[in-house]
């Protein structure tokens, strides 16, 4: 312990209540409402932007999946919301960023204790920056979905509202707790059920429990029912191009013959970010398979794996999920960051904003993969209880109560690495953040529209090229 750890003073609740009411001079909050663009905006050519950096073949099929909807394309179009955001007034209390707070990028997963938790969950984009970033994407996500389910003016605004809200209220009593209460703050089935209850929602919380069933069904032996097939006494992946292309086939169409050899020096490498219990959990699993996989929308054609290993039988399979991590869209506006690996970029930052986090969350360096490109990846488990909010069917009482639960959940998030009582006192106790913030995810979902058809007249010029996939 160096001497000056052990004096430095430390700034008391007072002088960080202070910090937060000087940043409202710096951002006032009805600031925030306000969407300010650069004059040169040209959405179209960011994402085109990042084109180059990902699979030829592939980039189409992100355009195609973006086309399907307004709701598609701001899932997709994290890079224009960044450059967006980068051009308005910025509180300068930093937290731990999503970077993609999107409402569909928030779900169930296992944790290691077993029990079923609620957590933001894609961290592809982390990076530290301005609180409000990641609150200004959720909220406007709220917006843009519930037009997408053609839900009224006022539903819309009840649950954009609802989610503002329910992060500023929480971000007040987590400014209120001891730090070793918020590091332990979590939610859970039992606690989210116990909340419907006591509002007495009986019919959400029935689809709730509905939802609890289909997501502890989505583990490694569904996906070994799904993804793979039996042949010669053994399990292959599947191959369903260009979604999922195994590896064999890779090597047929040119990809390096000897990269199956060197799969063991990347795992080795992966193996070593392992705590060192996990690392003898690992050893009991064997190689089976390896597959290409799509994902997402945003991150369709980036470099993505799927690997089966094995443990003790066949009836005991392991899916892990090896995903390219790029540079955060984020970083040409807030500064590159910390961690020369992007990998490992991703991994801290979701450590720091879980409540929990996958057990087999590591990272590694390839320095050649399919196509000869090296590359930063990070690893995590392919399925464990992984389910989402079903937006296409949400009513929208289920969307406030959805919204609710985010907004918590961001503010934990955020509590776990930034100032939560400077940002809790620049929020205030009223509401004009919150309206703030409705007024913003109005303006830019308006915005998205007109990004949605830039995107289609794009395709229609051949401009880009879009497919089905």
């Amino acid at each position: 312990m160096s001497a000056s750890w052990a004096t430095e003073s430390k700034p008391t609740p007072r002088q960080r209540a202070e910090r937060g009411k000087a940043a409202r001079a710096q951002a006032p909050r009805s600031t925030l409402a306000k969407l300010d663009l650069s004059g040169d905006r040209d959405p179209i050519a960011l994402l085109q932007s990042q084109d180059p950096s990902r699979l030829a073949e592939l980039v189409p099929v992100r355009y195609g999946r973006m086309l399907a909807s307004p709701f598609a394309f701001f899932r997709g179009a994290a890079v224009v919301m960044a450059r967006d955001l980068a051009s308005s007034p910025r509180s300068g209390l930093e937290v731990q960023l999503c970077g993609d707070a999107h409402l569909l990028n928030f779900g169930t997963f296992g944790s290691p204790e077993r029990a079923l938790a609620f957590d933001l969950n894609d961290f592809d984009e982390t990076l530290p920056g301005p609180f409000e970033w990641d609150v200004k994407r959720m909220a406007a996500s709220f917006e843009v979905a519930g037009r997408d389910r053609g839900f009224t003016g006022s539903e819309r605004r009840h649950a954009l509202l609802a989610a503002v809200r329910a992060y500023r209220e929480s971000m007040h009593r987590f400014a209120a707790m001891r730090d070793l209460d918020v590091w332990y703050a979590h939610t859970d089935q039992g606690a989210v059920e116990a909340e419907l209850r006591a509002r007495n929602e009986g019919k959400l919380e029935r689809r709730l429990r509905r939802s609890v069933a289909k997501a502890l069904r989505n583990d490694d032996m569904r996906a070994l029912q799904k993804v793979t097939y039996r042949i010669d006494g053994a399990r292959r992946i599947i191959s369903r191009p260009p979604l999922i292309v195994p590896l064999a086939e890779l090597v047929q169409a040119g990809a390096p013959s000897d990269l199956e050899a060197r799969l063991g020096d990347l795992f080795d490498l992966y193996r070593g970010t392992l705590q060192r219990d996990r690392r003898h959990l690992l050893d009991g699993f064997r190689y089976v398979d390896l597959a290409r996989k799509v994902v997402g929308v945003g991150s369709v054609g980036t470099r993505c794996w799927i690997m089966l290993l094995q443990g003790r039988d066949q009836g005991d399979p392991l899916f892990l999920q090896i995903k390219e991590a790029q540079v955060s869209v984020l970083e040409s506006e807030l500064g590159a960051s910390e961690f020369a690996n992007h990998g490992e970029r991703v991994v801290e930052g979701q450590r720091l904003m879980q409540a929990t986090s996958d057990i087999f969350l590591g990272w590694l360096h390839a320095e050649a993969g399919t196509d000869g490109r090296p590359g930063d990846y990070y690893v995590r488990r392919l399925r464990d209880w992984k389910g989402s909010v079903d937006v296409a069917k949400i009513s929208p009482r289920g969307l406030v109560a959805y919204a609710e639960l985010c907004g918590w959940t961001l503010a934990r998030a955020h509590a776990r690495s930034g100032d939560r009582i400077a940002i809790a006192t620049y929020l205030g106790r009223g509401a004009r953040f919150d309206h703030a913030l409705a007024e913003f995810g109005s303006a830019y979902a308006d915005l998205n529209e007109r990004d949605h058809a830039a995107l289609e007249r794009a395709v229609a010029a051949e401009v880009v090229r879009a497919e089905n996939g």
